[in-house]
């Protein structure tokens, strides 16, 4: 293997072992680059030597270490984090308007779990056996917990 190669397949190995830090999530870009790295530091060995592979090897460390070091003093993970805070909450079933036989309509599609009104109040439901389209009449069939499961209805009252 020719030096320009090993260079290009360890500067790509650390690429993608920076990418799966900072960007790509999930493993699979680590894993190629631990390997296109290993392999370009196993192919230095083979051309370079003892010593020489040793310090290309350091090198890569050293490479990875100051890119993660660098990446986390310059804040670069606050751009790929979450910055803002969820407002919403579960139902409060402790209300006692909503009980199993109560009717409403979809307020948007059940795909199975989505927004309906319910006696007049808007809470998140959960469709059983099928999707609900919007707008359209439902009766609550369970309630388990903060979970209420409702079902489409032919009654055409609450339309």
């Amino acid at each position: 293997m020719t030096p320009t190669l090993i260079i290009i397949v360890l500067v790509l190995g650390l690429l993608l072992l920076t990418l799966e830090i900072v960007a790509i999530p999930g493993g699979f870009a680590g894993v190629i680059g631990f390997l296109l790295t290993a392999f370009g530091v196993w192919q230095s060995y083979l051309w370079l030597g003892i010593t020489g592979g040793t310090i290309v090897l350091l090198c890569c460390v050293a490479i990875c270490v100051i890119l993660l070091a660098l990446f986390m003093k310059t804040k670069t993970w606050k751009r790929f984090s979450l910055n803002e805070e969820s407002d919403s909450a579960v139902n409060q079933i402790e209300d006692p308007d909503i009980k199993v036989g109560a009717h409403g309509t979809t307020v948007a599609r059940l795909a199975p779990t989505g927004k309906a009104l319910i006696d007049g109040k808007l809470v998140e439901v959960h469709a059983i056996n099928k999707f609900i389209d919007p707008d359209r009449p439902i009766e609550v069939v369970a309630i388990e917990g903060y979970r209420i499961d409702v079902c489409e209805t032919e009654d055409n009252r609450f339309d």
